[in-house]
């Protein structure tokens, strides 16, 4: 646990020279990186969603794929194509920019249902199909996922089995005026990830992610998690409940937020703090409920009260 804790204290501190202030945010992306798992940030634009990803893939000995997705964008433009080759006389196939470790789609939200359903199969199985031929994906592998959550104009929004895909989906918020000015300040004329060097290779990664599977949650606290989930599923509020990937993907979550944390088990407040991040993309507001227009945070702040209506076990 000493090993591990340095390590991931050594990614956390090498992403922060450029994040500022923002700690908690570093954390969540660490913590979807252990877990295996696909990260959504919405927010505004020049929040820092895409240096985020720029740093946590220079922090690591590992490949990294930009898709900067359109309209025009198909999907054999993410996972390959093939091609005939005239010297050897055969059919090959091209890979794709899907054949990264770390992949940021950037303004996913932005290209058509088809493309992005390209995805599905690359999320959740770790392997893409073409022409009848099935290709593994290097490990670890990581979609990191940006959208405008303001900006409705040439948009498609991601279907409920797409968000599913994604283990989080969190917000970076602007920065406070201290941590603003040390921006304005020092990344002004240089790209902020540029003088990033790795901290972990592959292997530690991996390892890592092993290390996950062995966090303790002691039994009461699984069933305070199925508690959570079955009251999504009961509530008025909700049209639709958090399903059994939502809960395993809050499982596992959890235990990947120990390991940040130094521990090798769980707490309440691991599940508490990850409930509403985790479960708000899963679920459908009844439309009488929503208050402002924005589903997301509408959801965010209903589940956050579920939460705080379900006893925590003792």
């Amino acid at each position: 646990m000493n090993d591990a804790a340095k390590k991931i204290r050594g990614l956390q501190d090498n992403i922060e020279q450029v994040i500022k202030g923002k700690p908690e945010v570093v954390r969540l992306t660490i913590t979807a990186l252990l877990a295996q798992g696909h990260l959504l940030i919405e927010d505004v634009p020049g929040i820092g969603k895409t240096t985020l990803a720029h740093c946590l893939a220079r922090s690591l000995d590992c490949s990294f794929r930009r898709i900067q997705f359109t309209s025009d964008l198909l999907p054999s433009d993410i996972l390959g194509v093939t091609i005939y080759n005239q010297q050897t006389q055969a059919f090959e196939f091209k890979l794709g920019p899907i054949f990264a470790n770390i992949i940021l789609a950037d303004e996913i939200n932005r290209t058509t249902p088809k493309t992005q359903s390209s995805l599905l199969e690359a999320m959740n199985d770790i392997q893409v199909s073409v022409d009848s031929q099935t290709y593994p994906l290097p490990k670890p592998f990581m979609v990191m996922a940006t959208q405008n959550p303001l900006e409705h104009h040439g948009t498609y929004p991601l279907p409920e089995s797409q968000l599913d895909r994604f283990l989080m989906r969190i917000r970076i918020g602007y920065p406070d005026l201290a941590d603003e000015k040390v921006i304005l300040t020092t990344q002004r004329l240089f790209h902020p990830a540029g003088d990033l060097k790795p901290v972990l290779t592959i292997h530690e990664v991996l390892e890592l992610q092993n290390a996950v599977d062995r966090v303790h949650m002691d039994e009461g606290l699984v069933d305070y998690l199925l508690a959570l989930t079955r009251a999504t599923r009961s509530s008025e509020l909700f049209g639709l409940g958090v399903s059994p990937r939502g809960a395993m993907a809050l499982h596992k979550a959890a235990q990947a937020y120990a390991l940040v944390d130094g521990r090798n088990y769980c707490v309440p407040d691991d599940i508490k703090r990850l409930a509403p991040l985790v479960f708000a993309h899963r679920v459908i507001l009844n439309t009488q409920f929503e208050t402002n227009g924005r589903r997301s945070e509408d959801a965010e702040r209903i589940l956050l009260e579920l939460v705080n209506q379900v006893a925590v076990p003792l």
